[in-house]
């Protein structure tokens, strides 16, 4: 072998090892210059609506829209919940407005849309966060306790996108987002009538979407689909449950689903958001293989969704009456499983920037590669 060919099999210190690892650490770097980039204070003039605004979801959403300078409509039953929230926007940086309201009742719905813009001026964002819940096995649940999930969640949904586009459709711009659920493209039990609703509203806005655009219209209606979030829901949703109800693992913040309708509120032409890798999992399984889907779920879904704590036998909830109204306490966004929640979903911002994500596999593959052809000559 001649001396230049024994310079080349020759034994290499670890450069190319090094080499590979930085190209990993170049593609994390992206991740978190992305993620430094979008929790970045963005000031922005834009009137926006937050249904559900007094807690959970709605409440992370709209103090993030405080941040970007917003002025923010809070719309929601409890009036405690609904102050606080007024007080951590205006502290972040935005203008606030509290509207009780009953979002199952069109036109308390309409009559809050007509006094947003005439206080904020033109609505620029509406987003569609209040729900209810009722965790029972099906037989459980009375006709009127259904019939309440659907008029909330689900027609609520419903009442909030029509007083949005009344105003949107005739100035041809604005933009309507549903935060949905990975339950509305799965089903689990014990939800029955919260996994129904999520799924109407995924049809309902899926119709209205291809209505604008047959128009042409510069109006965006767009869905976030959610994981299972640390919200106050699991301490105030009325439960027939044996133990205490609890979101399936894993569990994330709320302030993840937030920047998620954000930046959704922000780019909405792309129809569908997925948020935390749970949720897309969860959603691909049901898709390629649902007769297998289904009967995992059934095995493991009670359970899943309960803690080992007895539940208390009259326990306060909040299908019929606010628990954070004049006689109740604020509940804020968060619930009792911080512990285990995570606060950032690297999967969600890499969905969101499709290029950041080709170069972290890129960058992944040319590691691996490296890592195999220095262990060959080892």
């Amino acid at each position: 072998m001649t001396p230049t060919r024994r310079a080349r099999y020759a034994p290499h210190a670890p450069r190319p090892r090094r080499a590979g690892l930085a190209l990993g650490t170049f593609a994390e770097g992206l991740f978190v210059i992305h993620e430094r980039r979008r929790v970045r204070p963005q000031r922005s003039g834009r009137t926006v609506v937050v249904t559900g605004a007094s807690a959970g979801v709605g409440r992370a959403v709209a103090r993030a829209f405080g941040e970007q300078g917003a002025s923010v409509a809070l719309l929601a039953r409890g009036r405690r919940g609904l102050d606080a929230a007024a007080a951590e926007v205006e502290r972040a940086g935005g203008r606030a407005l509290v509207v009780p309201v009953d979002m199952a009742l069109p036109t308390q719905v309409e009559e809050a849309a007509g006094r947003v813009e005439r206080a904020l001026g033109p609505i620029d964002v509406w987003v569609n966060a209040a729900f209810t819940s009722v965790f029972a096995r099906f037989p459980d649940v009375t006709a009127d306790e259904y019939a309440r999930v659907t008029a909330v969640t689900y027609l609520g949904c419903v009442h909030g996108t029509r007083a949005a586009l009344r105003r949107m459709r005739p100035r041809d711009s604005g933009v309507v987002v549903q935060v949905g659920s990975a339950l509305g493209e799965a089903s689990v039990p014990l939800q029955a009538a919260y996994c129904g609703a999520k799924h109407a509203i995924n049809g309902f806005t899926a119709a209205v979407r291809m209505e604008l655009r047959h128009e042409h219209s510069g109006v965006a209606v767009t869905v976030v689909q959610l994981p299972a979030l640390n919200t106050p829901q699991f301490s105030w949703v009325l439960s027939r449950l044996p133990r205490r109800p609890r979101p399936v693992a894993p569990v994330y913040q709320p302030e993840v689903a937030a920047r998620a309708v954000v930046y959704a509120a922000r780019h909405p032409r792309g129809g569908e958001y997925r948020v935390g890798a749970s949720t897309a999992g969860t959603v691909l399984a049901h898709r390629l293989a649902p007769a297998l889907f289904d009967r995992y779920i059934a095995r493991t879904g009670y359970a899943a969704q309960q803690t080992d704590e007895r539940a208390w036998s009259v326990a306060p909830h909040n299908l019929w009456e606010p628990l954070d109204g004049p006689h109740g306490r604020d509940h804020g966004a968060h619930g009792s499983f911080g512990s285990e929640a995570a606060g950032r979903s690297p999967y969600t911002v890499a969905a969101r920037h499709r290029a950041l994500l080709s170069a972290a596999v890129a960058a992944a593959l040319v590691t691996a590669r490296v890592l195999r052809v220095r262990t060959a000559r080892t």
